[in-house]
């Protein structure tokens, strides 16, 4: 039986451990205090946001019932189609009728604050559904902006009792505006819409990622994988380095000089802004896809190359899949990035009043940022609202977004 000495226990020694043991108790709740504080500012920020946007969904409406039966009107329903269903119900005095169905239903003064495209938004449901010629229906139209704030408490004094009056009959309140989400940018908070720059943004979003994660991921693979080590290749990781810190508005003062001169023709389109953004995409791509590849196992070359594959092979075969989840990784922070940008649009003119939908990536457009900067703008009180809505809309965008590329990342990715 060996002579063991047992170990000692000093004082000091016992200090020190507990020292040691306090230390990692405080460290433990220094970092769940981290976590909660920042778990409380999400939660605080969405729950803002939802709180003053949830209004901006909602429009205040007055109720106008027609007799299209007694009004004269003699159209067929069936000359009605989308194109030309409008102009056809404009020139068969439409806007007249419904400017004296207005006038009976609400009073004079109460008709005056019926918004200027209330009829249009008439003859949208009558081409939707041309049974309603030969009915009485009551349609909820649009109230004007003075109308709405003095519903809302916050507007002219004078209004706010006719407000009050016809609030009281039924004859105006708030309602769900779905057409939010179909209709594009105006000058009236009750008729504006968030499509024209949704749309907007996907256009942009699509450039963008066509142009920046091809060439991005290329450009790491080459450096990674082919380039040699020298002077030059050191002065391009350095170059690329220092791009991905760049303020984004020196991009747009980019886009401007080089693309708007190839493309004089297309400011303000999704093909530039999509352009201009992915310059200020790539770096990032190629820093996050660098790290990818160097990840992979060196063994993973090794093998690939013990059986006889070439170089390209091996990169394309075998580095590329597995480095793949990434720079999918490195493409959703620079995409989410990029979504989120407004100073490099500025710059190229995508800031103009765009009153309809691009019709594609050269037609004329806005972005939702630049749509909520604009909106901020404004000293009308309905589009603080409408801001707030078009934000929320903005966050699920983002959400949507990265999900599908989370979504995409997972799916390609190999365990080794």
């Amino acid at each position: 039986m060996s002579n063991r000495i047992a170990p000692t226990r000093t004082p000091q020694f016992e200090a020190r451990l507990k020292k040691r043991y306090a230390a990692e108790r405080r460290f433990k709740i220094l970092g769940f205090s981290a976590v909660l504080f920042s778990v409380a500012v999400l939660a605080m920020l969405l729950v803002t946001m939802t709180m003053n946007g949830l209004a901006g969904f909602s429009r205040a409406e007055m109720a106008v019932k027609i007799n299209f039966a007694e009004s004269g009107i003699t159209l067929d329903p069936r000359s009605l189609d989308e194109n030309t269903g409008q102009k056809t119900l404009e020139s068969a005095g439409l806007p007249d009728i419904v400017s004296a169905a207005a006038l009976e239903a609400l009073g004079e003064e109460g008709a005056h604050q019926l918004g200027d495209g209330a009829w249009q938004e008439v003859a949208q449901q009558i081409i939707a559904s041309p049974d309603l010629l030969r009915t009485e229906s009551t349609f909820w139209l649009p109230a004007d902006e003075k109308m709405a704030s003095a519903l809302r408490g916050d507007g002219q004094a004078d209004l706010q009792p006719l407000a009050q009056k016809l609030s009281e009959k039924g004859l105006l309140e708030r309602h769900s505006d779905p057409g939010f989400m179909v209709r594009s940018d105006a000058t009236d908070p009750q008729m504006v819409g968030i499509w024209g720059a949704l749309k907007g943004s996907i256009l942009t979003m699509i450039i963008t990622l066509a142009f920046a994660f091809p060439i991005g991921t290329l450009a790491a693979l080459y450096l990674e994988e082919f380039a040699a080590r020298n002077r030059w290749t050191d002065i391009i990781e350095v170059s690329i380095n220092n791009l991905a810190a760049v303020p984004s508005i020196i991009f747009g003062l980019l886009g401007l000089a080089v693309f708007l001169t190839i493309f004089p023709n297309y400011r303000s389109a999704p093909l530039i802004g999509g352009l201009t953004l992915a310059l200020m995409t790539m770096p990032v791509i190629v820093i996050s896809g660098r790290n990818a590849i160097k990840a992979v196992p060196p063994s993973i070359r090794d093998g690939a190359l013990a059986v006889g594959a070439s170089r390209l092979q091996v990169v394309f075969h075998h580095v590329l899949p597995l480095a793949l989840p990434g720079i999918l990784t490195g493409t959703i922070i620079g995409m989410a990035r990029a979504l989120g940008e407004t100073a490099p649009l500025l710059m190229i003119g995508m800031r103009a009043f765009v009153a309809t939908p691009p019709d594609g990536f050269t037609s004329p457009a806005t972005v939702l940022p630049v749509q909520i900067f604009l909106w901020s703008d404004e000293i009308n009180r309905g589009f603080v609202e409408r801001t707030s809505a078009a934000i929320i809309v903005l966050l699920v965008f983002l959400l949507i977004m990265n999900g599908f590329a989370i979504y995409l990342r997972n799916r390609f990715e190999k365990k080794w």
